[in-house]
């Protein structure tokens, strides 16, 4: 059975730094160095991680479904974000977010990602 004992609205957050290694023209997918968007993608992850750290159960962990994002302004090497994520709902076994991630200037990029709660065994018998 899948439980979590998760209350809405809790929140976590994770700060980067954007580097050469971050940008569109490494990561191959563009060719200008601005944060590329799955980088952006991988920070609203990570703080939905952050989030519910310490709120799911042993022997279960949650696993990305879908992400729903949208890329609003270029941002250069040098430039710190913050990529912020909140609890909206549950549904079952699925956990839904709102994600954000803000410069010094303003958004950046917003969003939904929702994540599955699994067992961490059965969801590593399945991996392919």
């Amino acid at each position: 059975m899948y439980t979590v004992s998760v209350s809405t609205g809790i929140c976590g957050q994770v700060e980067l730094v954007v580097q050469a290694d971050d940008t569109a023209a490494h990561l191959g997918t563009g060719d200008v160095a601005v944060l590329a968007t799955p980088r952006i993608v991988g920070l609203c992850e990570e703080a939905t991680v952050r989030a519910l750290s310490g709120h799911i159960p042993e022997g279960q962990t949650s696993v990305g479904f879908r992400v729903e994002m949208s890329h609003v302004a270029p941002i250069r090497v040098g430039t710190t974000v913050v990529a912020a994520a909140t609890l909206e709902r549950t549904e079952g076994r699925r956990l839904v977010f709102n994600v954000s991630v803000s410069d010094q200037c303003g958004l950046v990029a917003a969003g939904r990602i929702t994540r599955v709660l699994v067992d961490t065994t059965a969801f590593m018998d399945k991996a392919r």
